[in-house]
């Protein structure tokens, strides 16, 4: 009977989840994919659902679950470090307490209530342990060096260790808080970058840049030793216990603070990005030679975050002293759940592993004979995650009334080539989704490598992303050499090579006196659209035994053109996840000017689509707002500002009485109903003085603003979560979510204004001179709200206590305010307090200039002028000093 384990990674980012049956990889997926929320740390239920799924099996029917880390080793980390900075860290430890006291402790029961019918053990391995065992099983290799790097595990930063047969031994480690990987973050938090999935970002930044800060960093931040392990400065880190990576000792040493996230590039942070690459490298390239001194292994298999930097890697490859590197697809904390499983098959099962080499199923360069050397690891290529059938496929396009065509397959790669040569953009889902973050074929968006302007549509019409970044190539196997220096298997895309220069172009005399960003705009060779400034390239080979179809599409292309070299760059658009189902794919071909999307054998044109009917999402005011925030790249113009504000306010009132047989009378309803009861509780039956006018619009005149404040607040506290899918997939002056949240309430002021002076009408109240104030009083109630609407939005997104909070202090402040009574009313004892209540002041002023057409109290009116304005300053103030971390705590 076959033995089922599934591994989870999950609570830091990238969730993932992934099953091996008998020690065979049957399916594993990254959480985001089904969520559609880029990075998602949340527990991995989808993805699990899949795998089982994929498994034809329930929960039920696993022999073991392994999670890929130690808890108990992470918090003592975690308490050992904040004991150690205290009383620095308290906002992070207080952060980082609930969620760990509530679920990371209690893992395996968390574990077992999700897995409905699990019966077996939950064990756990440890972070650099799983990286290691993703990075040896799956390789091709009978034995081999293993070096894992990336951020943080439970201590460890780095490891060398070395794998033979189903045996791993680690045999170094790096600890916290010296890493590598947290170092390259800290550049990358400090250039602009989003920590976490902005390092890539970084790297494609360096070659516009020079090694000027190199022997800055050297001297100030860090020693590398010969081993590769490091020791670094932490008088200029913050990140052990605060939010931020960098503390103003860095600011000074790089000439200012770190630049706002979608502000403009400067040459400094060009150069930063190339410093800190070369930094790495070398650290790479010292770290590597080691583990070939120790372990006296010929090849190398790596695993963790810092195996994704592609540079480095073809580094590896070029100077290092192995023959032949293996790199984990998934190196993230995606691929420990991959590796937790294998460790626990192997290591605590005791199963023996069957290489490739083993099994002949793979040639080392020295008995590599005529033609390309046979290749094959335990990854499947990678495609690893959902597939659908063309009978999902034509179900989909049928309720929904999309018009495609459907090809035979003999045809399909022949047409979708021909399209590609007409520089056509092409969306390609087929087969089995990609497991890690690259996208190889299955879910990508190709096109001609050919055409020099094929880089500046796909980033900035289809990606919506930063110009400067390059994509990457796919390339036959057996042509790969003639392209690229390179003549290796790089199924994976982790590896970086030069353009040959039999391929390069004649760089324009004029081309040397361009900067920075500019450079982009010259072609460097004769497939420009792939060739980075300095001439490298991020390469994929493509062999036919691995994914057919795609491999016959680059064939047909290069029949039909000559060039081996195609355009793939994943299928998503900026902020989102690799698409996985065609409902995402359709979604992300509307929404972009992609030509042609490629739903397995059918072939959808975008010229053809019309209106599709049902829930379309990507038609909303929310999705049009990621387009205007995605094409943002220099800070916002006041035009730009007041257009997304307006948006965002339309879609709000819409979806607010969009759908409602009342609609807009819901917003005179509301005060009409509650002056209504005043009346008869307050004024019938408490008999509550009005001052001599008609107590209907004496406390109408104060429920019109208060409806207006505490309607705002309330809905404004939820604003940044609401609205979650755009602060965290892209940066913008995020103070507009909550202020839209204050605009949509105009409506239901004027509204409701409206019928006041029908109710004046009525009662034969005519409004004198002292109405003019009105407008003021209106402005002090809305600069009030917006000051505290920012202040409960910004400390709601790190404490969700503050949302109940914040209810049952509107419902208390509403009795707390001379709403339903006068301010004469209350005695001198209380009155201190409500003369420091803003809102007294304010609904006084309604009341004196509409009702009673006398002037306000102006000493009352001086003070809530005072508390108003330094609330809205301090709110502010708070509001932009949290604002960087919005993204990463939602």
């Amino acid at each position: 009977m076959a033995t089922r384990i599934l591994g989870i990674s999950a609570y830091y980012h990238d969730s993932a989840a992934c099953l091996v049956e008998d020690g065979r990889i049957v399916a594993a997926a990254q959480e985001e994919r089904f969520t559609r929320k880029k990075h998602d740390a949340g527990f991995p239920a989808r993805a699990i659902e899949y795998c089982l799924r994929e498994a034809c099996i329930g929960a039920g029917n696993l022999d073991l679950v392994g999670f890929y880390e130690k808890p108990l080793l992470k918090f003592d980390r975690l308490l050992e470090t904040y004991a150690a900075c205290a009383p620095r860290g308290w906002k992070s430890y207080l952060m980082a307490m609930p969620l760990w006291l509530s679920e990371k402790l209690w893992m395996s029961d968390d574990i077992r209530s999700r897995l409905d019918g699990f019966a077996g053990e939950v064990l756990f391995g440890e972070h650099h342990e799983s990286h290691a065992a993703s990075a040896f099983y799956p390789s091709p290799f009978e034995q081999a060096a293993i070096v894992t790097m990336d951020g943080v595990g439970e201590w460890a930063t780095s490891s060398i260790g070395v794998g033979r047969g189903n045996e791993i031994e680690m045999r170094r480690e790096l600890r916290f808080p010296h890493s590598l990987g947290l170092l390259y973050s800290a550049f990358t938090y400090f250039t602009g970058f989003r920590v976490n999935s902005g390092e890539y970002k970084v790297m494609g930044l360096a070659p516009y840049g020079t090694p000027k800060y190199v022997k800055t960093i050297k001297d100030h931040l860090l020693e590398i030793r010969d081993d590769g392990s490091l020791w670094m400065n932490m008088e200029y880190f913050t990140y052990p216990h605060e939010l931020t990576m960098t503390g103003s000792r860095f600011d000074a040493l790089f000439d200012g603070p770190a630049r706002q996230p979608e502000s403009k590039l400067t040459q400094r942070e060009m150069d930063l990005a190339r410093s800190i690459q070369e930094i790495t490298e070398e650290v790479m390239l010292k770290m590597s030679a080691f583990a070939r001194r120790e372990t006296g292994m010929r090849d190398l298999c790596l695993a963790g975050g810092v195996a994704l930097n592609c540079v480095g890697n073809g580094r590896i490859l070029r100077e290092g002293e192995f023959d032949q590197i293996w790199i984990q697809p998934a190196a993230g904390d995606a691929g420990g759940a991959l590796g937790v499983a294998l460790n626990l098959w192997h290591r605590y099962l005791g199963k023996p592993r069957e290489s490739a080499e083993r099994l002949g199923a793979w040639e080392r360069p020295s008995a590599q004979r005529a033609g390309t050397p046979r290749y094959a690891d335990g990854m499947n290529g990678s495609y690893l995650g959902p597939r659908f059938s063309e009978s999902d496929i034509q179900t989909f396009l049928d309720t929904h009334g999309y018009p495609a065509r459907r090809v035979e397959s003999a045809a399909l790669a022949d047409q979708i080539a021909a399209l590609m040569a007409e520089e056509k953009v092409v969306g390609l889902l087929q087969g089995r989704m990609e497991f890690g973050p690259r996208a190889l074929g299955a879910r990508s968006i190709i096109g001609d490598a050919r055409s020099s302007k094929m880089q500046s549509i796909m980033n900035l019409k289809i990606k919506f992303r930063e110009s400067f970044r390059p994509f990457a190539p796919s390339v036959l196997r057996e042509h790969v050499a003639e392209w690229f220096d390179l003549d290796v298997d790089s199924p994976y895309m982790l590896l970086v090579a030069d353009v040959l220069p039999s391929r390069r172009l004649p760089v324009p005399e004029e081309a040397a006196t361009l900067w920075g960003i500019e450079q982009l705009n010259v072609p460097r060779s004769t497939v420009p659209a792939i060739t980075h400034v300095d001439y490298s390239a991020r390469i994929q080979t493509v062999r036919r035994d691995t994914n057919p179809l795609y491999y016959d599409i680059i064939d047909a292309f290069y029949r039909r053109t000559g060039c081996a070299v195609i355009v793939n760059t994943s299928f998503n658009v900026r902020g989102e996840p690799i698409v996985c189902t065609p409902e995402d794919a359709f979604r992300c071909f509307m929404r972009t000017n992609m030509d042609v999307l490629v739903l397995e054998n059918f072939i959808l044109v975008k010229a053809e689509q019309t209106s599709p009917s049902g829930d379309e999402s990507w038609r909303s005011d929310e999705q049009q707002t990621m387009r205007q925030l995605s094409d943002t790249a220099e800070p916002i113009s006041a035009a730009a500002y007041w257009e997304l504000l307006m948006n965002l306010t339309r879609r709000e009132v819409m979806g607010r009485y969009s759908q409602s047989l009342f609609g807009i009378g819901w917003a005179i309803a509301q005060p009409l109903a509650t002056m209504a009861v005043f009346t008869i509780v307050f004024s019938r039956l408490a008999k509550m003085p009005s001052g001599g006018a008609p107590y209907p619009i004496f406390a109408y005149a104060a429920l019109v603003p208060w409806f207006f404040f505490s309607n705002s607040v309330a809905s404004g506290t939820l604003s940044l979560i609401t609205y979650r899918n755009i602060v965290t997939k892209t940066y913008f002056p995020r103070e507009i979510v909550p202020l839209a949240q204050v605009c949509s309430r105009f409506i239901d002021f004027f509204a409701a204004s409206a019928l006041y002076a029908l109710l004046m009408m009525y009662y034969r109240v005519a409004p004198g001179p002292w109405a003019l104030m009105a407008p003021v009083f209106f402005a002090m109630l809305v600069v009030f709200t917006v000051g505290l609407t920012l202040a409960t939005s910004a400390m709601n997104v790190f404490y969700r206590d503050v949302n109940p909070v914040v209810q049952i202090a509107l419902q208390l402040w509403l009795y707390l305010t001379p709403v339903a009574y006068p301010l004469a009313a209350v005695s001198d004892r209380f009155r201190p307090l409500f003369v420091l209540n803003p809102l007294s002041a304010i609904v006084e002023g309604f009341r004196s200039s509409l009702v009673f057409g006398r002037a306000p109290d102006w000493p009352l009116v001086a003070i809530s002028a005072l508390i108003t304005c330094g609330l809205f300053a301090a709110a502010f103030t708070l509001f932009k000093r949290m604002d960087k971390y919005f993204a990463d705590v939602i």
